[in-house]
């Protein structure tokens, strides 16, 4: 067995406790001669943090990953301090068929125990994750939901703003030439013209995407089926108004809607969402 030692230490870390290059060095020697196992070398990291990957001797013993057939550590924080990091590195090696050994825990790839007890952090790493999920789309909805009582004009999810609009001071403002081509998209569907012409036409007058591509039949369909040209907001199935200007009025966003769905062949994909329209007079449109 070829074995890759690896030893980090950072000067808070040495100080704290104690764990010199050195003296891990010398210790997971040791540990490779008991074993029996060829030393294929030493990947020492002086000084940097183990939160994250950017250490060079670690990105160069993985990449050397043909030159040996196990990982072996003193401590499992002495190569990763974070659980995703740790697990997405056991992944990896799981992959190249290598193995990882934390001599002074039950961390042991090469023997069954060890690679049971891999598992359940794995396990215990996945179930943090999707809680850490949960709650961040539970505060993501709670304050979806709280967003109409909220102050003028930063009722917003800090979202990348879409074409025709920007975000000054957490608010959504509407950029003047964008908002006008929105418009006639939306004019000119309803019209009659098709997805394809209207997109033929702005690429020929130089009138492209924010980023400077041409417009084609996804990027407008995106535009086309976006409530913010409307005064709306969605997230999941709230709607929530903003103060910024708009494209059209709730009931010419429902129109395209309608539009647009009676030109879809498959009955099963005409779904619709229309927006509230008792408000077009009252909101000023």
């Amino acid at each position: 067995m070829r074995a890759a030692i690896y030893v980090r230490v950072s000067t808070e870390e040495q100080a704290a406790e104690g764990y010199s290059i050195e003296a891990q060095k010398e210790m997971l020697q040791d540990y490779c001669i008991v074993d029996g196992w060829d030393v294929a070398g030493v990947y020492e990291d002086d000084g940097f943090s183990g939160r994250n990957e950017k250490r060079p001797a670690y990105r160069r013993m993985m990449s050397e990953m043909d030159s040996w057939d196990v990982v072996v550590v003193i401590k499992m924080d002495r190569i990763h301090r974070n659980s995703r990091n740790f697990m997405n590195m056991m992944e990896q090696l799981d992959r190249h068929g290598k193995m990882f050994v934390s001599s002074s825990e039950a961390l042991d790839t090469t023997n069954a125990l060890g690679r049971f007890v891999v598992d359940m952090i794995q396990r215990l790493a996945q179930l943090e994750s999707e809680q850490i999920g949960e709650r961040t789309h539970m505060g993501m909805r709670e304050k979806a939901e709280t967003l109409d009582s909220a102050e003028t004009g930063k009722r917003t999810m800090g979202f990348t703003p879409p074409y025709g609009y920007s975000l000054e001071d957490g608010a959504l403002v509407e950029d003047p030439f964008e908002l006008s081509v929105v418009r006639r998209m939306f004019e000119e569907y309803a019209e009659g013209s098709t997805m394809d012409q209207i997109c033929y036409r702005l690429n020929g007058e130089g009138i492209l995407t924010r980023k400077g591509n041409p417009w084609n039949r996804r990027n407008m369909g995106n535009i086309l089926h976006n409530p913010v040209y409307a005064g709306y907001m969605r997230w999941e199935d709230l709607l929530i108004r903003h103060d910024a200007g708009t494209a059209v009025t709730p009931r010419e966003f429902n129109s395209v809607q309608e539009k647009m769905a009676s030109r879809v062949k498959d009955p099963s994909r005409r779904e619709v969402k229309l927006l509230p329209v008792e408000d077009d007079f009252a909101a000023g449109f």
